[in-house]
């Protein structure tokens, strides 16, 4: 069956993935949903001359689609989330990046004696051939979601937050094609997303990718029975655990660790076998560096694991 998350099924958007609101929509394992989202200041940057302090106010930022109740989901058990497709939607320009004050990996602090960056918005044209920066400069079209998670079973975390449950992992290879499975911690599983970007270079350096509103479709499946510690991620070509935390390097360490137990737990491999195995073939990929907590996909192409699958 497939149901359609709008404005009007939505109503007030979610700033934290939590089990404390209503479900906005019930499914049943195997269903679809198309998905309406907002970028992440809600629509309210609609010029260059708007600036994002003026009207995205902490923590009322990063708006979310959910919670989505899927029936049968139990605590132990994960939820498979595949990305069917993400399209743009809107009048040009649909896409909109900014400089803020203090927001950024490079960004001044506010507790420094540092001036704060001006505020700078720059909003672009949005097809799916690509992103036009300017008349030289045409990026990718290479959308995905920015923030999906679940809900813990009684804290509720804002949405800018990544951590065990998902959230804003501003994550690259959420994309169409690719499998996410997530921890169900709460009867349900309370799945949540938003936070669509039409591109972004690892890291998300100055804080705002090319954020933008979407039609977003995803089938949902139960799985159950299947504990999962950390978000996993799959396609044609790789397995990925994701981390996120700080500093940098313990979200690595959180990621490669998962991506061990994975592949003994799944694909048959000795624990030291293959953390030998991905001390050669192993690779990682950075998803943000400027949110409270940092993200990190480690993976590895599936040639190496499938033969050992149990």
């Amino acid at each position: 069956m497939k149901h359609i998350l709008n404005k009007e099924t939505q109503g007030d958007y979610s700033y934290g993935i939590g089990p404390h609101k209503d479900p906005v929509l019930r499914i049943n394992s195997g269903d679809s949903i198309e998905v309406h989202t907002l970028d992440c200041f809600e629509g309210r940057v609609t010029s260059e001359d708007v600036k994002p302090s003026s009207v995205a106010v902490l923590p009322f930022v990063n708006p979310l689609c959910g919670p989505i109740w899927v029936e049968g989901a139990e605590p132990g058990d994960a939820l498979k989330v595949d990305v069917l497709s993400i399209k743009p939607v809107g009048p040009q320009p649909r896409g909109v990046t900014a400089l803020q004050q203090y927001f950024g990996l490079l960004g001044p602090k506010a507790t420094s004696l540092t001036e704060p960056y001006p505020e700078i918005v720059r909003m672009v044209d949005i097809t799916e051939e690509g992103v036009v920066w300017d008349e030289d400069i045409t990026f990718p079209f290479e959308p995905f979601i920015g923030t999906i998670g679940t809900a813990h079973r009684v804290a509720t975390i804002n949405s800018l937050t990544p951590d065990n449950h998902g959230g804003n992992m501003d994550l690259p290879d959420i994309v169409p094609g690719s499998t996410l499975y997530l921890p169900v911690r709460a009867e349900g599983g309370l799945l949540y997303l938003g936070d669509i970007h039409a591109c972004q270079g690892d890291g998300e350096l100055c804080g705002t990718a090319i954020e933008m509103a979407s039609i977003t479709d995803i089938k949902v499946e139960l799985v159950k029975d299947w504990h999962l510690d950390w978000p996993r991620l799959e396609d044609e070509n790789r397995i990925m655990s994701i981390g996120s935390s700080k500093p940098l390097e313990d979200a690595v360490a959180i990621a490669y660790n998962d991506l061990i137990h994975w592949m003994v737990d799944t694909y048959g491999f000795d624990k030291y076998d293959a953390y030998f195995i991905l001390t050669q073939a192993g690779r990682v990929r950075v998803g943000n560096v400027v949110d409270p907590l940092y993200t990190v996909g480690a993976w590895i192409e599936k040639k190496y694991v499938e033969k050992k699958k149990k």
